[in-house]
């Protein structure tokens, strides 16, 4: 699907706010509801829009403490991959974790209440999965986070 215009401008007003009303979004982008209502469902079944979510507090509901967690590893075949993905992926504190090019393997961000907790995240891991280093940096403040793509 080509997006053109005024999808960008929904796209932009939705990445602000999706829960506002279709009313707000359509005067926001100079149009009547129905027809961009019509335009969200055709970007919602063309996968360009994936579900609506809400962005929870992590500090407000005590996840205080955010990990970059860099892992190096020395293996690298199927098996092992497997085992990491999988136990990354079954962890509720990793927000987000990314395979890299480059001298680190993988990247982790990880969002637990204290320093105590990532220990305890971090000894569940190494006993799950083999790791040759691993190097975590204590976010001290976080200066720009956004889910909105520059559309």
């Amino acid at each position: 699907m080509q997006i053109d215009a005024t999808d960008r401008k929904i796209l932009r007003e939705l990445q602000q706010d999706a829960g506002r009303s279709l009313d707000d979004i359509a005067r926001a982008v100079g149009s009547s509801k129905t027809p961009v209502w019509n335009r969200i469902r055709k970007m919602r079944d063309a996968g360009i829009i994936g579900p609506q979510v809400v962005i929870a507090d992590p500090d407000k509901l005590g996840f205080e403490a955010c990990f970059f967690v860099l892992i190096r590893t020395s293996e690298h075949d199927s098996d092992w991959q497997q085992r990491f993905l999988n136990a990354v992926r079954a962890r509720p504190e990793v927000m987000e974790a990314h395979r890299l090019a480059g001298d680190i393997d993988y990247i982790l961000k990880v969002r637990v209440p204290n320093a105590r907790a990532y220990d305890v995240f971090y000894q569940s891991l190494i006993s799950e999965v083999k790791v040759h280093n691993v190097t975590a940096l204590l976010s001290m403040e976080e200066i720009k986070a956004t889910t909105a793509l520059p559309v």
